[in-house]
């Protein structure tokens, strides 16, 4: 969430970054709430003030009559105006926490993704002399999806995945770790993006798949009507990705600014309710009901998170690359960036099935809006101590497994698979 001083002094900018953000929020209302719960908090002060002084006074020798008697008007008189402070407080904090962060300068404005603009694209789209299929349609002759099963079992939108295609997809988990844990290659990725970071390693992590909803309201993604599935007479949601519950690791820690960077790569099995979804995002596994994710997740200070957003994202490019999936950058607009986001880029790989690029990767620029409602600090070498910034970026989803099935197709139904997946499927070719 964003600091109420800083809405206070730019109440404008506030109201045009929710205005860009298609995001209704009540600014004016949360300034009147905020200015009754200060002066109701200084009225609170000063009565516990006097409490302390007339209770000191009665210690100190036999309490007079009068001296009781103003206690007890004391007393009284804090405990209504906590009561009216309840309410007061819980407006607040709800109309708070709906004002979404501020964009870049640097950052579109529009109205919805269509707006997003294509920053750049990448590798040569293949062509075919045959006719081309969906994902679904080659992966269900070769029987790596039964959704007709999975639906009996869960309903629609979720599958069982089968064979090779749950090999493929492990050796995509593989392929990532290896990148991400090594300090040669996050070290070319950086000198090759001319970017001023350090080739820390990512530590492998398996997140909790729930969060209580005072974490997930935290981390600014809650989204209960389209997104979010709660587990029933408990005060659990559901992850609906992995940094939903690493975001929040720290919260309410201190840490020691030689710790920064801290860098997670996580990996959890997601669950979305992707609502109003239809059409052929509904076959095979572009849009799942359930889904597993492998995410990056870092924590910087105010200084580095900028150059970590960027390299979050050149470690994305390189991955694509790497599979030798076309795809393209797109710099994502007001309104497509989401609430707690300042920035956000999306990368999307051809899909020949399609005839569009469609997204596999996302990276979010939060700076301090997660770590300002989680309370994760970090002490600077000076002894200082200010909010941490916060980064989140995909390294793959399921969607990569679409575009190479697409990608990759032959005439005879079978899939060529990236020679950098190959060591991790025993030196196979083709599946």
């Amino acid at each position: 969430m964003l600091d109420i001083q800083f809405i206070r002094e730019n109440t404008d900018i506030v109201k045009r970054a929710a205005s860009q953000k298609n995001i209704s929020v009540d600014v004016d209302r949360l300034l009147d709430i905020d200015h009754k719960r200060r002066e109701i908090l200084q009225s609170v002060e000063k009565l516990r003030k006097a409490r302390n002084e007339t209770a000191a006074q009665m210690k100190n020798g036999q309490p007079s009559t009068e001296l009781v008697a103003e206690g007890r008007r004391i007393k009284e008189l804090l405990a209504r105006l906590e009561l009216e402070l309840a309410p007061v407080e819980t407006e607040f904090l709800v109309l708070l926490k709906s004002v979404p962060n501020i964009p870049l300068a640097d950052v579109p404005i529009g109205v919805s993704e269509d707006e997003n603009v294509v920053i750049k694209q990448v590798g040569k789209k293949p062509v075919f002399n045959f006719e081309v299929k969906n994902h679904w349609e080659i992966a269900q002759a070769k029987d790596w999806i039964d959704k007709e099963r999975g639906s009996k079992i869960a309903g629609a939108r979720f599958v069982y995945t089968k064979g090779d295609l749950v090999r493929l997809e492990f050796a995509l988990w593989q392929f990532a770790f290896t990148v991400l844990s090594d300090a040669t290659t996050l070290q070319n990725i950086i000198d090759q993006n001319n970017l001023k970071v350090t080739n820390k390693p990512f530590t492998p992590v398996l997140p909790p798949a729930v969060a209580k909803k005072e974490v997930f309201e935290a981390t600014g993604r809650l989204n209960k009507e389209e997104q979010t599935y709660k587990i029933e007479d408990e005060d659990l949601w559901l992850n609906a990705s992995a940094e939903h519950t690493i975001a929040p690791m720290y919260m309410d820690e201190i840490l020691a600014e030689d710790q920064l960077p801290i860098r997670y790569v996580g990996y959890t099995t997601a669950f979305r309710r992707e609502a109003g979804t239809y059409g052929k995002d509904t076959e095979g596994i572009f849009r799942l009901h359930q889904f597993n994710k492998l995410e990056m997740e870092s924590f910087t200070t105010k200084d580095d998170s900028l150059e970590e957003h960027l390299f979050l994202v050149a470690i994305q490019e390189y991955l694509m690359a790497q599979l030798k999936i076309p795809y393209q950058v797109l710099e994502k607009c007001t309104a497509d960036i989401g609430r707690p986001n300042a920035k956000g880029v999306d990368i999307e790989a051809w899909l020949p099935g399609q005839s569009k690029y469609r997204e596999t990767h996302t990276a979010d620029y939060i700076t301090d809006f997660q770590t300002r409602a989680m309370r994760t600090r970090v002490r600077r070498a000076d002894g200082t101590v200010e909010l941490a910034h916060t980064n989140d970026a995909t390294a793959f989803s399921q969607r990569p497994l679409v575009a190479i099935i697409e990608n990759f197709q032959t005439k005879e139904g079978d899939v060529i698979l990236p020679e950098v997946l190959r060591p991790f499927l025993g030196g196979k070719e083709t599946i």
